[in-house]
């Protein structure tokens, strides 16, 4: 009886055809109502050595079968998946259809934009690590201790790390910190990156992206920083009368600092660039401090410089019209497409930013 019953439910796991006959072939089997199972509920009527012969020989089916099964499914798994990645195969070296085609994210393209203007002005780009320590972060670049930007509430602080204090960088101005360090001056670079801070709300996110630049050499000084910020503004925003003005601010790693503001119409509600006589604030500069340039081995007694900083969600949403910063980061392919720029459109002062 059993080797007869072995080859029939052996036949029937090789003959199921997916996978749901399979678990039938299971549960008349080996479940609770199966034919094996029947067979071992009657042992108990058995004498003890008919019980033990008939319970060796029904436990050694019950393993077969389950086997048979185990392998039977794996089969199908294989069959099941093979048919599926034939079926679903995409073609690479095909043309891309136009309903499909990508776009480059409003961010990478305004980093595009701001790369392009400021290498025709001699700028190169550096870049650094996201996590850094807090003589980067802070007191290379003047930050007295119990300064509040190094509160909590603002900074990212990760578990400690020995007898350093690591963070997520709350500024990409790390990097102006470690292009000193590194590099004798003449120095002129931008640094375009993310940064993180612990705040999120309609226009802030914990993470975001910063642009900064840096000139040191041994003649710059307020006017050529005035000049090199009014060209950028006016070609980034393509308003050749956009009018800038600069207001004295504090910034513990530059003196003297400024704010700089762009003109701009607030009539009706609607925001609108120009030369209107209202202002918006934009960004941040100034004068290399001293303590920062001695900080990263530079003489300063010799050397002087300066440096900006700008958030380049802001300036994007100014620029395109994007009312909301979160959604930057929202991952919503409809949006993508109606703020999205064509991948071979590269961004140049000959051809235009945005065309």
């Amino acid at each position: 009886m059993p080797d007869a019953l072995k080859n029939e439910l052996l036949q029937l796991v090789t003959d199921a055809p997916d996978l749901a006959a399979l678990e039938e072939v299971r549960v008349a089997a080996l479940g609770k109502k199966g034919r094996v199972t029947g067979l071992m509920k009657e042992l108990g009527g058995l004498s003890p050595d008919e019980r033990r012969e008939r319970g060796a020989a029904l436990n050694l089916l019950k393993d077969e079968i389950a086997a048979a099964i185990d392998a039977r499914k794996a089969d199908l798994n294989t069959a099941h998946l093979k048919a599926r990645l034939e079926a679903e195969r995409i073609d690479v070296t095909l043309p891309v259809r136009p309903e499909v085609e990508g776009r480059i994210h409003p961010i990478s393209q305004t980093i595009d934009e701001i790369v392009a203007i400021f290498a025709e002005m001699g700028f190169t780009v550096a870049d650094g690590p996201d996590v850094e320590d807090d003589f980067h972060n802070f007191t290379a670049l003047n930050f007295p201790p119990g300064h509040p930007a190094r509160d909590m509430h603002d900074t990212f602080y990760l578990p400690d790390a020995g007898d350093k204090k690591m963070l997520l960088r709350t500024h990409t101005s790390p990097v102006q910190v470690r292009t000193m360090l590194s590099k004798k001056p003449p120095i002129r670079v931008i640094i375009p990156g993310r940064t993180f801070r612990s705040d999120y709300d309609m226009t802030h996110t914990p993470m975001f992206h910063q642009v900064e630049g840096l000139v040191i050499d041994e003649t710059t000084n307020m006017g050529h920083l005035k000049g090199c910020l009014i060209d950028f503004c006016r070609a980034f925003f393509d308003v050749d009368d956009l009018p800038l003005r600069f207001r004295p601010s504090f910034f513990p790693f530059t003196e003297p600092s400024a704010e700089v503001d762009i003109g701009c119409s607030r009539k009706g509600g609607e925001l609108k660039l120009g030369n209107f006589g209202d202002w918006l604030e934009i960004l941040g500069c100034g004068m290399v401090h001293p303590n920062v340039l001695e900080a990263c081995g530079v003489d300063s007694t010799r050397y002087q410089g300066f440096a900006f900083g700008m958030g380049i969600e802001r300036i994007a949403m100014l620029k395109y019209g994007i009312p909301d910063l979160r959604t930057f980061f929202e991952a919503d392919l409809r949006w993508l497409k109606h703020y999205g720029f064509v991948p071979l459109d590269v961004p140049s002062l000959a051809s235009g930013l945005t065309r």
